[in-house]
């Protein structure tokens, strides 16, 4: 495995012995004639120009003092002296950036799991991606554009980091950190979102990636991130157009823009995002020929439900239109991706979709049931009820959502789908909501 390069030494008549070494370029344990020349060597192979120092003694690995981020060659290697004449045993390795739009965590059994801008510990952590091992180093694959493989038995534990750039002692982009064979118990990966890699990708590109990787059809698309380089995935499409989609942190139905064409990205970003913080990501995608279009929820009880129109499913989703009665072998198209999607994911999953009259493909898809059934679209009881009508628009049902009274609901008047936007915003918001 690659790990990050070091250089090791133990204490001997109080001077460091030099033990073992992985120096890019050089052969294993080659033998520096100073811990200077080590130092010196570490640095300038290294991709940051930075070492740590970690001591230790052997019958207690954490227990004693760790320098981080050195870059000046005589205090590392006056560090490594003084450490040494202690009795404590020394590693100098290269500092490994975690903010550098790489990954790490841990892969066990058959889960992956990860998170951005730490280390393999982010597992204890909450808001950790969980997916399965069986297409989640492809999914990894995907947005780093080199080979993700997870190449060890499923009864060990692994601890790993992904990097944009090649590093460490055979330069490559991933890092072993910590190996231990542990007893192989199989359990399933809650795939679940938003998680910290949504958020760090944005919430509509992972969903996508997500279905993806699940064998799903998702249009040809290509995601142009803050701080990961462009890639891309899905399949190509007949439509011989490019839309244009933005993917905020996590989902804000209906306030950014989804426009069929293209825009100037600059322009858009700047418009809807000038404190350049709630965008992360542009999506150049392939657009489908569009039949039908809509949206499939999972209510309260566990019910399906699938709404739609002929044509272009903007209205529908904005509440410019209402559900139409949708042809038997639609519905059926749509279900069976339902099915589909809800198997590889392992729990309920809700997304718009749009059928080509061929085949019917996936356009943006999010975790989790909702507390909707065909009257309330929340379950929480409300002592008084404002009746909205949705011709005045979301950012003015956002305006009173912010605003409402306690112990008061929303009921939404107008030509309006339990899948539109309206009323996303109010699962969102949580508060009382039925159908007006």
């Amino acid at each position: 495995m690659n790990v990050a390069q070091f250089v090791s030494y133990a204490p001997r008549h109080e001077q460091p012995k030099q033990a073992f070494a992985r120096v890019a370029g050089e052969s294993p344990n080659i033998k520096f004639k100073s811990v200077r020349h080590a130092v010196e060597t570490l640095l300038n192979t290294s991709v940051d120009r930075s070492v740590n120092v970690r001591s230790y003694e052997p019958e207690n690995p954490q227990s004693r003092e760790f320098l981080y981020g050195l870059r000046d060659i005589e205090q590392v290697v006056s560090a490594v002296k003084r450490l040494t004449a202690e009795g404590l045993h020394t590693i100098v390795n290269e500092t490994i950036n975690i903010h550098d739009g790489g990954v790490s965590g841990v892969v066990m059994g058959d889960i992956i799991e990860f998170a951005p801008d730490d280390t393999p510990r982010c597992v204890e952590k909450p808001g950790t991606a969980s997916v399965p091992r069986g297409w989640g180093g492809e999914l990894l694959t995907t947005v780093y554009g080199v080979p993700i493989t997870f190449d060890v038995p499923f009864n060990a534990r692994l601890e790993f980091s992904i990097h944009p750039r090649p590093q460490g002692w055979r330069q490559t982009n991933m890092l072993a950190w910590e190996y231990a064979e542990e007893e192989y118990v199989p359990s399933n990966a809650k795939t679940e979102w938003p998680n910290r890699f949504s958020r760090f990708l944005g919430d509509k590109v992972y969903g996508l990636l997500v279905a993806h990787h699940a064998g799903l059809p998702i249009p040809a698309t290509t995601v142009i991130n803050r701080r990961v380089a462009p890639f891309s995935f899905g399949r190509k499409t007949k439509s011989g157009e490019t839309w244009i989609r933005t993917a905020p942190v996590e989902q804000v139905p209906g306030k950014f823009s989804t426009h069929k064409g293209w825009l100037d990205p600059f322009n858009l970003v700047q418009s809807e995002d000038p404190a350049n913080n709630q965008i992360v990501s542009l999506l150049s995608q392939q657009g489908v020929r569009q039949m039908y279009s809509g949206a499939l929820i999972v209510g309260r009880e566990g019910e399906v439900i699938i709404e739609g129109k002929q044509g272009d499913g903007q209205t529908l989703m904005l509440g410019l239109s209402a559900p139409e009665e949708l042809p038997t072998e639609i519905q059926n198209d749509i279900r069976e991706l339902y099915d589909r999607a809800a198997a590889a994911v392992g729990q309920p999953v809700r997304f718009e979709w749009v059928h080509d009259g061929e085949q019917a493909w996936i356009v943006q898809m999010h975790s989790g049931a909702t507390q909707t059934n065909y009257s309330y679209i929340t379950a929480q009881p409300a002592k008084y009820w404002q009746e909205f009508d949705v011709k005045a628009g979301l950012e003015e049902l956002r305006r009173l959502v912010a605003t409402l009274p306690s112990e008061t609901g929303i009921a939404l008047s107008g030509r309006v789908g339990l899948t539109s936007h309206f009323a996303d915003v109010l699962r969102r918001a949580k508060v009382p909501a039925r159908m007006g």
